[in-house]
């Protein structure tokens, strides 16, 4: 054999040689491939698991599965867990309605004063005295020749009595509108209802000795049996409206206007206001309501005055 058909020879051997190790490598790779990947892919995921459970357990009020104190002098980690689930979306619906306040009593409607009794309407003005408002109020109303019944404040007629003087003597009415138009009153147990209008009718007589209190209004109209009946005892009828131009939401002088002659039907008791807040448009509608009123209706004067 020729030295070049050896070398020939040893050449095609070695590249066998090599190739065979090579699809060996190529082998063991593909082979080893799968394992790393499956080592890779199932690595993370209990990883992430235990994230997950982490964040859920950070959702959770309740401290990490670990029993040692919090870093904080807070609550121990054992009471934290019952405030955490109580004041979670689930409970918390549940205490929302029992927290909320307790359906008012019904009151028999029967007991409550909103008509006249006769064809003509009655005009009622509450929250006062102001010393602003009620003198215009006072002007307007002598101007027109009509009466009205104003419901007193206790806390406003202590402050303003000469207005009070006023409105008797000009041949209006008046009725008992709590001491500090509190909201709540018919809620209270019947002795504070009781000591709360004795009180304001005190304050009222001590302005005017001896002046007729026969009606009761109570503040924002939040009547109560409780109420009802205290009054009654004490002799003055639960005055309630008909009518309400809400004058005490800042309407335009129009708009209560309007409001009177779309509601007002015979026999109507008008709520107004003479206190409590900015009145100039309830100054400024009275001129063409009191005419209107009293073509329409005519107008009567609830309660008794001790003027004629």
């Amino acid at each position: 054999m020729s030295k070049r058909a050896v070398f020939a020879a040893g050449l095609t051997v070695f590249a066998i040689l090599v190739g065979s190790e090579s699809i060996a490598a190529v082998r063991a790779a593909r082979q080893a491939t799968p394992q790393w990947s499956v080592t890779v892919g199932l690595g993370p995921a209990p990883t992430a698991g235990a994230g997950s459970e982490q964040a859920r357990e950070g959702d959770r009020p309740s401290p990490p599965p670990s029993p040692s104190p919090s870093p904080s002098p807070g609550p121990s980690p054992g009471p934290a867990a019952s405030p955490g689930r109580a004041a979670s979306p689930g409970p918390a619906a549940s205490p929302g309605p029992a927290s909320s306040p307790s359906p008012r009593p019904t009151v028999d409607q029967e007991l409550l004063q909103r008509f006249t009794g006769s064809a003509r309407v009655a005009l009622t003005f509450d929250d006062g005295p102001h010393p602003q408002w009620t003198p215009q109020v006072l002007d307007e109303l002598r101007a027109a020749g009509v009466k009205a019944m104003f419901c007193l404040i206790g806390t406003q007629v202590r402050r303003y009595p000469a207005l009070v003087a006023r409105m008797v003597r000009e041949g209006h009415s008046l009725c008992n509108h709590s001491w500090g138009h509190e909201l709540n009153l018919g809620l209270m147990a019947p002795a504070e209802i009781r000591a709360n209008l004795l009180r304001t009718n005190k304050e009222i007589r001590k302005a005017v000795p001896g002046v007729p209190i026969g009606h009761f209004r109570h503040p924002g109209g939040a009547w109560t049996p409780a109420a009802v009946e205290v009054a009654s005892e004490l002799d003055m009828v639960s005055l309630d409206w008909h009518v309400d131009p809400r004058d005490w939401d800042k309407p335009t002088k129009e708009e209560i206007l309007h409001r009177i002659q779309a509601q007002t039907r015979p026999g109507s008791i008008i709520l107004l206001h003479d206190g409590g807040g900015d009145r100039s448009a309830t100054v400024a509608v009275l001129p063409a309501a009191l005419t209107e009123l009293r073509q329409r209706h005519g107008i009567t004067l609830l309660g008794a005055s001790l003027s004629p």
